[in-house]
């Protein structure tokens, strides 16, 4: 099965090879490099681009009002902040020109915390991306869902933010992408540069074939009776682990892979928290003004002849930024024994 990082590779390989993708740049990621994480070694349509977000968000909306598909990477997502009036703008365009112009770019950054990366390599973003209007914002949990969801961003003709979890990106799948070998070694050989000189090296692809993840559709991982979860991302592996953990003990949890955090899937989440009557939104942004508040307040709001128990957010902590050791990151972000600790709360409380 192949990880993030590999599910990624082929997807951008499928783009350029079938939707006329012709740009993909950022901070190094084309050779010899291929990315921090190595998710664009071996393709036709990378290059280098100067250490500088703004430029790189700036080219991209440049090449995109000409008509042509690009993906541009920010390196780190703790990155992409001074950049936030130009994603505005991008996501303004097609509705400030009464459809005249469409940008058909989509803008890739590893977020999130997981891999010991410190103040400024641990940062979130699906927050701040759910408030820019004009755009779509996806989270992928796995690798299928990352190379499904990339390919609907690419082929999308407006803007598209593809967060991926920095945590997962060496984390393989349960599922095979279309066309992937079933051998794992085979396709290693296939599309990992090797160690060392690649001057001569070129990828062999596999023939990978379409899959897209539509935007706004969420999917259900583990199903149940007595509450209802919400999470994406890296957060959501945590959830599916402590719902089978608590299914010894008789707990009935429904979990819910969000994917896309705009649009995002409403009528999922209302018909599970209509089954359950409870709710809990984890994921691991700070936790003022954080998206899962937005959540609790329509489930408030919307579902609340249904509720058993108030809606519960459980988020990063309010700080500026992720500490080195790893007792500080854990205590800056949900942990297993934290979700499994406010499950048993919800399910304990009555009407």
């Amino acid at each position: 099965m192949a990880n993030m990082a590999q599910a990624i590779r082929m997807a951008l390989h499928y783009a350029e090879t079938n939707y006329q993708l012709k740009d993909v740049f950022g901070q190094d990621v084309g050779a010899p490099l291929g990315g921090v994480f190595t998710a664009t070694q071996g393709l036709k349509t990378t290059w280098n681009s100067t250490l500088d977000e703004r430029g790189i968000i700036g080219m991209a909306m440049g090449i995109a009002m000409t008509g042509d598909r690009c993906v541009a990477e920010i390196q780190f997502a703790d990155y992409i902040f001074n950049t936030i009036d130009l994603l505005k703008i991008a996501g303004n365009t097609l509705w400030c020109t009464n459809g005249q112009y469409n940008l058909p770019m989509t803008v890739m950054t590893p977020v999130g915390a997981g891999i010991r990366g410190s103040v400024y390599h641990s940062h979130s973003f699906d927050a701040w991306a759910s408030r820019l209007a004009g755009w779509k914002v996806v989270m992928p949990s796995n690798p299928l869902d990352a190379y499904g969801m990339l390919l609907s961003c690419i082929q999308d003709p407006n803007p598209c933010l593809f967060l991926k979890p920095k945590a997962l990106m060496r984390v393989r799948g349960e599922e095979l992408i279309p066309g992937e070998p079933a051998d794992e070694k085979e396709l290693k050989n296939k599309i990992d540069a090797p160690i060392g000189d690649r001057s001569q090296w070129k990828a062999e692809w596999p023939d990978v074939q379409e899959y897209l993840v539509p935007f706004g559709k969420g999917r259900v991982t583990r199903t149940g009776q007595q509450i209802t979860v919400v999470s994406y991302g890296r957060h959501l592996l945590f959830c599916n682990e402590v719902a089978d953990q608590l299914a010894h003990e008789g707990y009935s949890v429904e979990v819910i892979d969000l994917r896309s955090i705009y649009p995002y899937d409403w009528a999922m989440i209302k018909a599970s928290v209509e089954k359950t009557g409870r709710v809990l939104f984890v994921n691991e942004d700070t936790e003022v003004t954080n998206f899962g508040e937005h959540l609790a307040y329509r489930a408030t709001t919307e579902l609340f002849y249904h509720l058993m128990a108030a809606p519960r957010v459980l988020a990063g902590k309010n700080v500026p930024g992720i500490g080195l050791h790893p007792a500080l990151e854990d205590n800056s972000v949900p942990q297993k024994h934290e979700i499994e600790q406010l499950i048993r709360q919800i399910c304990a409380e009555a009407p």
